[in-house]
């Protein structure tokens, strides 16, 4: 979901629960539905959250439940992740090694 839209609607929902059209729990539940989409991960902040981390490459994709060499290629530029993979690098950005085990 873009920024925009995910804003728009967060902001409609917040407005109706203040105006006590919609309870708590269902505002609990739309912005649990309302996820913004996990950006991008270019090769170089790969490399960074993986030294941020100090693991090795092998290290990182036993984390990922990906080979070593899918980390060589993010890392080279060759793949991108995708899925799970976005989800994890986004985890370990935001809270580190705490935040994937």
């Amino acid at each position: 979901m873009r920024k925009s839209v995910y804003d728009s609607v967060i902001n409609t929902v917040q407005d109706l629960y203040k105006s006590g059209l919609i309870d708590s729990a269902s505002l609990k539940n739309i912005k649990a539905l309302c996820v913004p989409e996990i950006k991008e991960y270019p090769p170089e902040s790969i490399i960074k959250i993986r030294k941020k981390m100090k693991l090795t490459q092998k290290d990182f994709a036993s984390l990922f439940n990906v080979s070593p060499s899918t980390v060589q290629n993010w890392e080279k530029g060759y793949k991108k992740p995708n899925g799970a993979s976005k989800k994890l690098l986004s985890l370990a950005e935001n809270k580190g090694l705490e935040g994937l085990i």
